[in-house]
């Protein structure tokens, strides 16, 4: 069998294709070139020639490649600002964020939405995803975050002199801001992050404490839409998430707390925003934050507590509403580490209140149209990417079995099989064995053999 050829047909699989529409209980998927020719029934496809490989599913589970909608490739899985701050270096951390998208895509992840890059990461990586270099998700890039002084990641005393070179760009009053953002766009980013208020853990600036006036987020709102980027908001307060639609901002990151006015604003903007609540920052803290200091009576003391119900209310608020809230977990730190991207589907149904089915949407369906891609991505439909993952399980019923690496039994992005265990099919797995080693491990087969 050609390995990757230019078409191939999966036949017998369960079909969840995304779109809304009930499971095709036996169904096939032609694949021809990086997109999907057809699917449907696998009776409907007597007609593709007999020469086309075959791989059969056996009636597993298959379903879109998801999209990780709140995450950081150039994160390491740090425990602190200072480790992203001051114990790194570009190289090492461009290194990471290689293996760590590598990681991403063997999760079934064939898209992912970036939410702040450490120095030009982010552009990097994304540009050696698209060129074939390594593989990744398709990857929308953020530049370097933006805040203002005392802003919740501008950790460090003045006194120490240590600058932000690498975490995030201070910029104070309006020039300033859309100063910055124009370095982002120089850059090469899709996106530019914009603190406006702070975190618990923060002492310098508090969740609800506005970190920008209204004019300087609105200038940034508009300067970014002027050079063709999305204007992302770390907004945990609901003043803060009123801020960010005052000013326009196209996605709203935490929305831990709302008012009336907070909700309103986005309900009436619900088919133009979308928000990623990124409550596995709380749940990761709360089951293995105590290896790290972080202690339940800690937690609780700075607010984590009041903080996880209360978003738990605000998302049954905007789901009410109608306003895309897509998973993506804030993965990359300590207690949210890179591959376990999918508990984030274990939290949209357990403290959410989603089913499965609204929960595989919103990772699908409503989180590809968040990195849209052309509207390729998201689902399983003719003239789509060919982008799918075949579960030996159903999600459907316990969607938990996604966070086991050993049911994710097929990885296909743009029509190239990335990871493949079953029986019918090439068996192989790219996620093992990057391309050089593997190169120069068959030189060695060769002479000794």
């Amino acid at each position: 069998m050609t390995l990757n050829g230019e078409s191939m047909l999966l036949m017998h699989g369960r079909i969840f294709d995304g779109t809304g529409d009930e499971e095709i209980p036996d169904g096939a998927i032609w694949i021809e070139g990086d997109e999907i020719r057809r699917v449907g029934p696998v009776d409907q496809f007597d007609d593709v020639d007999q020469n086309v490989p075959r791989i059969d599913l056996g009636g597993r589970f298959v379903m879109p490649g998801m999209t990780e909608a709140h995450s950081h490739l150039s994160y390491f899985n740090a425990s602190s600002l200072q480790d992203l701050d001051m114990n790194c270096t570009a190289e090492t951390t461009t290194i990471s964020a290689v293996l760590n998208a590598r990681t991403m895509l063997r999760c079934g992840y064939t898209s992912s939405h970036s939410f702040g890059s450490l120095h030009a990461v982010d552009v990097a990586v994304r540009n050696a995803i698209n060129s074939g270099m390594v593989p990744g998700p398709r990857y929308v890039a953020c530049g370097r975050d933006v805040l203002g002084t005392g802003g919740m990641i501008d950790w460090n005393p003045d006194h120490l002199q240590l600058g932000m070179d690498g975490l995030a760009m201070l910029a104070d009053n309006p020039w300033e801001v859309r100063k910055a953002i124009r370095s982002i766009r120089k850059s090469g980013a899709d996106t530019v992050k914009v603190y406006l208020d702070g975190e618990g853990m923060i002492e310098s600036d508090l969740p609800g404490e506005l970190s920008y006036t209204q004019e300087e987020a609105s200038a940034a709102a508009d300067e970014g839409h002027r050079r063709n980027l999305r204007i992302i908001s770390h907004a945990r307060s609901a003043d803060a998430v009123i801020m960010a639609m005052k000013a326009g901002f196209d996605v709203i990151g935490h929305a831990n707390y709302l008012n009336d006015e907070a909700l309103e604003r986005m309900r009436e903007e619900r088919h133009r925003i979308f928000v990623t609540p990124a409550i596995h920052w709380q749940v990761g803290l709360y089951s293995n934050g105590a290896e790290w200091g972080f202690t339940h009576q800690a937690l609780d003391s700075m607010g984590y507590k009041d903080e996880i119900a209360e978003t738990i209310n605000s998302v049954a608020k905007m789901k009410a509403a109608g306003i895309r809230v897509l998973p993506g977990g804030d993965f990359g730190l300590a207690w949210t580490p890179h591959g376990s991207y999918a508990k984030d589907l274990q939290n949209f149904v357990e403290l959410f209140g989603y089913t499965p089915r609204e929960t595989l949407l919103a990772a699908t369906r409503d989180a590809g149209a968040l990195v849209d891609f052309g509207g390729k991505v998201g689902t399983l439909e003719a003239g789509k990417f060919a982008d799918i993952v075949v579960v030996d399980g159903d999600p459907l019923s316990d969607i938990t079995v996604l966070q086991d690496l050993d049911k994710i039994v097929t990885v296909i992005q743009g029509g190239k099989i990335f990871h493949n265990a079953l029986d019918s099919g090439p068996r192989f797995d790219l996620s093992a064995k990057p391309g050089l080693k593997a190169s120069v491990e068959r030189q060695f087969e060769a002479a000794a053999g």
